[in-house]
């Protein structure tokens, strides 16, 4: 008797053990749960907002990526807008990547809660904040959705591609926001 009791907890911890690690390698290298700190990302994502960050895969333009904020101790969330190779500009509330115009719908809430005439991201070229005409190799160019209070690669200049921890795949918290963040 004694020794089907041991049995049964040594399996039960056994199982317990292999949870934990299993759950430990995929928060490591899979995904991982982040909160977001701030207004930088309203209203695509709100302060205190609990998000899945996926570790792997591409990154591509317009995605929402989590990294390792420049000079701090932090992470910081915003999307990215420019990728390797890239010359931007904004011009009038219009993005130009590459001289081509881009739609940021994303952007839409934030422009209608502006006074009219005013602009929500104020014109620059990536020459005039970065000293750069393109995006570096390995590099990105970031920008939060509430511009008007984004601390972003328009301070910081480029992101390295090292310091993304991955990118935003669904938020989970609050319940009525549960889904893929646009």
């Amino acid at each position: 008797m004694l020794e089907r009791l041991l049995k049964g907890a040594f399996s039960y911890w056994a199982t317990f053990a292999a949870a934990l690690v299993l759950a430990g390698i995929c928060r490591h290298f899979l995904f991982s749960p982040v909160t977001v700190y701030g207004e930088s990302m309203s209203p695509t994502l709100a302060n205190h907002e609990k998000v899945i960050v996926s570790k792997v895969g591409e990154i591509h333009r317009f995605d929402i990526i989590v990294f390792h904020a420049p000079d701090e101790d932090a992470y910081y969330v915003k999307r990215v807008i420019g990728l390797p190779g890239d010359s931007l500009e904004i011009k009038n509330d219009t993005l130009y990547i590459n001289g081509n115009p881009y739609a940021e719908p994303y952007l839409k809430q934030n422009k209608a809660n502006i006074e009219e005439g005013s602009k929500l991201t104020g014109d620059f070229t990536l020459k005039e904040i970065t000293g750069k005409s393109t995006v570096p190799k390995d590099s990105f160019f970031v920008m939060g959705d509430n511009r008007r209070i984004s601390k972003d690669s328009r301070m910081f200049k480029f992101i390295s591609a090292k310091s993304v921890v991955g990118k935003v795949e669904l938020s989970y918290y609050p319940l009525k926001d549960l889904g893929m963040p646009k």
